[in-house]
């Protein structure tokens, strides 16, 4: 190690404020590392680092890594878990990257005597984000509803530190997190600090006997670049590979590991989600699109993305319910509610059509990508015939159309369902509108599936549910019911006289019937 003043432009690094600049990159190291070692052996409570495969975690993790090497083996008590969220949607080049890095740090690890371990953790497969849009439908997250975040990032990591506490009282959560990064950043953390309870550990706002430890909190952008590039990297990954996949993409912060909803959102930072609709533009893919031609392939994944995020074309394709089947109203004004069977099937189609395509036309190393997994597809088809009594089972047909192979699952989805496709194809030309023809074959559905349950009860709550949700002759008429219905409250809470002998027309209409109503 050296203190060889190093050049390095990246993203919004600062000139200033180094905390290199009083005694040098050597030093400061080596004293960072001493106070690790020392936190190290202070106790028995084992750390968690949580690890993105970006530059602050890299980094971080670099300078823990090298105070293990300096320890004797006799000292390295305590297991240190390297963590790294992968919600399946991750962006593929990331991905690859943080998946060959565990590889590396495992076979490092066991050769250098390190009791590091490391951890790659998803989603359950009911809260990925496949199932919720494109199962569930619900709409694409924004930053009002960000539904995304708690169950793809936050749920997984936290499940995985609290069992690391239940095994053994407490730990300790290594983060990257620097003040530089941004104002709002930088508050938070002294607000932290001002709640610390041993020195250099604070608290964690959300997570019982869990600590958190900042080792590059003072750090500037350009002091984590000037370390990587003159230290190398202790398990056997090029740094340089790194700076170079930053360069390829937008100048913003990396996707850190997300503890809290205080976290900023993927959707701004450099390295996140390809499906991430918080931000209007995803820059990072465009620029890797376009400055690295090896990256071309990723551009059907962009243009889903780009179309999620359109807001008029995602509410063309939603519903005017609720999941739950009701009509809401926000200031007066219709919000629509998940997406439609034909908006979710349409999500469905791109997302299949998009991972043959690159399977097909991609480089090697993608062939076998899976933009979405068998067990997300086998939940979603559940969901539509089971919950949302789809049961013209559109899934393996589409999957079909898409791949070009046979779903690999059952042909059938219910083999007792009385119906079959033609039949419910028969029961839509009969019905007078979508609502009449989804509110029957609703009725089918609940028929069907309390004959074949040991008992019926519960089927008049279900029937009612059927009529509540669907049992109107347009989406204008129950849209104009809660209007009339709202207009009323407010008028009995405002004290005004209600006249019950109007009638419902002239309630929604504002006005007296016509007598051919």
């Amino acid at each position: 190690m050296t203190d060889t003043p190093v050049e390095v432009r990246s993203g919004t690094a600062r000139s200033n404020g180094s905390a290199f600049a009083e005694r040098g990159l050597r030093a400061t190291v080596a004293e960072l590392v001493e106070r690790v070692k020392a936190l190290y052996r202070a106790d028995g409570i084992p750390w968690v680092i949580g690890y993105s495969g970006g530059k602050d975690s890299t980094a971080t993790l670099q300078v823990i890594w090298k105070a293990l090497q300096e320890l004797p083996p006799e000292d390295r008590t305590k297991q240190v878990h390297v963590i790294t969220n992968d919600t399946f949607v991750e962006n593929p080049t990331v991905a690859a990257w943080v998946h060959r890095s565990h590889d590396a740090m495992r076979i490092a690890a066991a050769d250098q005597g390190l009791p590091v371990s490391t951890h790659v953790l998803s989603p359950d497969v009911n809260e990925t984000f496949w199932v919720n849009l494109i199962g569930r439908g619900y709409p694409a997250p924004n930053r009002r509803f960000r539904w995304c975040t708690e169950r793809m990032k936050i749920n997984p990591t936290t499940r995985f530190i609290r069992s690391v506490v239940k095994d053994n009282g407490e730990a300790i959560i290594v983060l990257g997190a620097r003040r530089a990064e941004s104002a709002a950043r930088a508050a938070r953390i002294d607000k932290w600090d001002e709640q610390s309870v041993r020195q250099n550990l604070s608290p964690h706002n959300d997570l019982a006997s869990a600590l958190v430890y900042r080792p590059i909190v003072d750090w500037t952008d350009d002091d984590v670049w000037l370390y990587l590039m003159q230290v190398a990297n202790p398990w056997g990954f090029d740094n340089k590979q790194l700076l170079t996949m930053y360069r390829t993409a937008s100048p913003d912060a990396e996707c850190p590991v997300v503890m809290d909803t205080s976290t900023p959102s993927c959707g701004s930072s450099r390295f996140g989600c390809w499906t991430c609709t918080v931000v209007e533009k995803d820059k990072s893919m465009s620029a890797m699109i376009q400055n690295d031609a090896e990256k071309e392939w990723m551009q059907p994944l962009l243009d889903i993305r780009d179309q999620l995020a359109d807001a008029s074309d995602g509410r063309n394709r939603r519903d005017f319910r609720r999941l739950n089947g009701r009509v809401s109203l926000f200031n007066g004004q219709h919000v629509p509610g998940p997406y439609t069977q034909d908006g979710r099937a349409h999500w469905l189609r791109l997302v299949l059509e998009a991972q043959t395509w690159v399977r097909a036309n991609g480089p090697d190393d993608v062939r076998e990508i899976e933009l979405i997994n068998l067990d997300e597809l086998h939940l979603i088809r559940h969901i539509w015939v089971s919950e949302k009594h789809e049961h013209e089972d559109l899934l393996p047909t589409i999957y079909k159309e898409a791949t070009g192979d046979p779903f690999p699952g059952q042909t059938k989805y219910d083999d007792q369902f009385p119906f079959d496709t033609e039949d419910l194809a028969e029961l839509r030309e009969l019905s007078r509108s979508d609502l009449q023809y989804e509110l029957l074959r609703e009725l089918v559905s609940v028929e069907h599936s309390h004959r074949v349950a040991a008992r019926r009860s519960g089927i008049w709550g279900d029937i009612d549910t059927a009529f509540n949700r669907s049992g109107f002759s347009s989406a204008d008429e129950a849209i104009d019911l809660v209007r009339a219905l709202t207009r009323g409250r407010q008028s009995v809470g405002a004290g005004l006289p209600v006249d019950f002998g109007t009638t419902l027309t002239e309630v929604i209409e504002g006005g007296p019937a016509d007598e051919s109503t």
